[in-house]
């Protein structure tokens, strides 16, 4: 499939003669903007002729499905992954800045007006809202190869409390049984935990006034949060133990699974709608839900996967498939991370200043490595890289760059073939 754009910038269908195209090309009157998917832009015309085409989209948290297809068959398909590392990301920067305050530097004032209730109305958190703009960069992207008539996205809402009563194994609730929580009439989290552990270490057993008791992190606070079923009750005693590594606990995961992708899936759904037709007022949008994709993906007997679920979406359901898909990964643009957060023997912070050019490469640069396609993951200053597909499998991972071939510079939003 050759994607095509009109001399005035704007998509038109694309086609499937490839002859034709290369004669374009030869003959001056095309020329190629994009390397994958293969798109060229016209010279010569300004023919618009367009089909209806609908974008099925299947929203989430971890993957996303793409599919847009006509009454006669489908024209694109891919997977998007959205980025998953900016919790990490934060964390990491709060940890820094707080450790000014105990270091021998200026003295960095607390800043306690700088929290949610001061922002502005609609304020989400940086890792939805960068999950959010990773689903727009994918319908954009399309709209962008294509001449879209209707977007079609299926979002979800989950009864969070509902799925932890049903994995608990517990009645569900029902009527007020919503407003009367697990953390009903609890002052704050980790008052509702002791309470919930009788004031009692769960690794001794130890407890009365004497014991100090604290509350500890079944998994990391970036990985787990501060959700209940992540934390224990521990005298003090156990708890340096523990990480000290003397001692092992009784439990070793957390009391449930955790629903962060769910509660995202909650946030990000109206959002998603509004800043789509905000920004396609001349797509109409659409919004369906799961239980319909659902349904209909049974009846027409169609394998589950991402972009199957995005075909059904769609709603062209005996349309041609296309054979390949894409693989969509957004990264991220900058990093302004001054210094190494691990501190060397001898109290050296080492710099994180890498120069942007490594003989002649960035970043996530499209190579050619022994004759398969590929991308810059890894550069090292004796001329050593480490190149890998786009799914993360490794082609070479110290190859010198005299062996490689640049192809195109990084992108946004990295594209290639799964």
């Amino acid at each position: 499939m050759v994607y095509v754009i009109s001399k005035t910038g704007q998509p038109i269908m694309p086609t499937e003669d490839h002859r034709k195209v290369r004669l374009l090309l030869r003959s001056g009157k095309a020329k190629v903007v994009r390397r994958t998917p293969f798109t060229i832009q016209l010279f010569g015309t300004s023919k618009t002729y367009t089909q209806a085409i609908t974008l099925g989209v299947d929203a989430g948290s971890k993957h996303v499905g793409l599919s847009a297809t006509t009454e006669e068959k489908e024209l694109f398909a891919a997977e998007l992954r959205p980025r998953n590392d900016v919790v990490k990301l934060m964390s990491d920067r709060r940890e820094m800045r707080r450790s000014r305050r105990s270091r021998t530097t200026r003295y960095r004032q607390a800043r306690f007006d700088n929290r949610v209730h001061a922002k502005h109305k609609g304020w989400l958190a940086p890792s939805v809202e960068v999950k959010i703009w990773n689903h727009i960069q994918g319908i954009r992207y399309v709209s962008n190869l294509l001449p879209l008539k209707i977007i079609r996205v299926e979002t979800a809402e989950f009864d969070l409390q509902r799925l932890k009563a049903m994995e608990a194994g517990e009645p569900l609730p029902v009527g007020k049984d919503y407003q009367l929580g697990e953390m009903y009439d609890e002052y704050n989290v980790r008052q509702y935990v002791l309470h919930r552990d009788g004031y009692t270490c769960q690794c001794c057993g130890a407890h009365g006034t004497a014991v100090k008791l604290h509350v500890h992190h079944l998994e990391s606070r970036k990985v787990g949060g501060n959700a209940p079923d992540n934390l224990i009750t521990l005298c003090e005693d156990c708890h340096k133990a523990y990480h000290a590594g003397k001692i092992q606990l009784p439990t070793h995961g957390r009391r449930r699974h955790s629903t962060r992708d769910a509660a995202f899936m909650g946030i990000m759904r109206k959002t998603l709608i509004e800043r789509l037709r905000a920004m396609f007022s001349n797509i109409e949008i659409r919004g369906t839900y799961g239980y319909i994709t659902k349904y209909w993906r049974e009846k027409k007997n169609i394998v589950k996967t991402h972009i199957s679920d995005a075909f059904v979406i769609a709603k062209n359901f005996e349309v041609q498939r296309l054979d390949k898909s894409l693989l969509m990964v957004p990264k991220r643009q900058h990093n302004r991370q001054i210094h190494k957060c691990k501190i060397n023997k001898g109290g050296i912070r080492k710099l994180n200043q890498t120069p942007k050019y490594v003989f002649g490469y960035l970043l996530f640069d499209r190579v050619l490595c022994l004759g398969i396609e590929g991308f810059v993951f890894g550069r090292r200053s004796s001329g050593g890289f480490d190149i890998r597909q786009l799914s993360g499998e490794k082609i070479n991972a110290n190859i010198s760059y005299r062996k490689l071939r640049h192809m195109e510079y990084r992108k946004a939003l990295l594209v290639s073939y799964s």
